[in-house]
């Protein structure tokens, strides 16, 4: 059996092991030396995620501009990016839907004050636009002096309950266009 040392901590009771070092075991600075080693990109074990979702989409972008031998830096606008993240966040966080059936189909409105009311207005019609090409749906938005009215509508039952299941913020993370339209603003080629 290995002695334990009780340690007091203002936090509460910490408890280690003493034991000598066996052949192959590390100490916690080999583990630190190793973790440096591996930040420096010189080993596979490395987190995907930067921290923080925005911070790492614009990493990422960052990284695939770098790459490209073809970037024109003078056009390149990571502040536009960092701005619609903005919006993405406040979409999503803070905007109130309320979510109705119709004859019509699915009616989403969507309402928001600041930010958010301006995320809404420039979103949700964009958006609506990418739905109309992605699927069998018929997707229309219109703004409104507090946000924006979705409506989709679908011929197809399991389809109309998709959507009634979706809700607004699963409708609005339906397809990968948002990867590209990020790289293109970034690029500066976007508006």
């Amino acid at each position: 059996m290995r002695p334990m040392l009780f340690l007091a901590t203002s936090v509460g009771l910490a408890i280690a092991t003493i034991a000598p070092l066996q052949a192959g075991q590390t100490t916690a600075a080999d583990n630190h030396a190793s973790h440096m080693h591996s930040a420096t990109g010189m080993s596979a074990d490395m987190p995907v995620e930067a921290g923080q979702s925005a911070f790492a989409s614009i990493a990422e972008i960052v990284a695939i501009l770098t790459r490209d031998p073809d970037t024109d830096w003078s056009r390149v606008n990571i502040s536009a990016l960092r701005e619609h993240l903005v919006d993405m966040n406040a979409l999503t966080l803070d905007a109130r839907v309320v979510q109705t059936s119709s004859e019509d189909g699915t009616v989403f409105t969507i309402t928001g004050t600041g930010r958010t009311l301006r995320a809404i207005q420039a979103m949700v019609p964009a958006h609506s636009a990418q739905l109309n090409q992605m699927n069998n749906w018929q997707v229309t938005a219109k703004t409104t002096p507090s946000g924006a009215i979705m409506t989709i509508s679908a011929a197809d039952t399991v389809e109309r309950t998709k959507i009634e299941s979706l809700g607004f913020f699963g409708v609005m993370a339906i397809g990968a266009h948002h990867q590209a339209h990020h790289l293109a603003m970034a690029r500066g080629n976007m508006h």
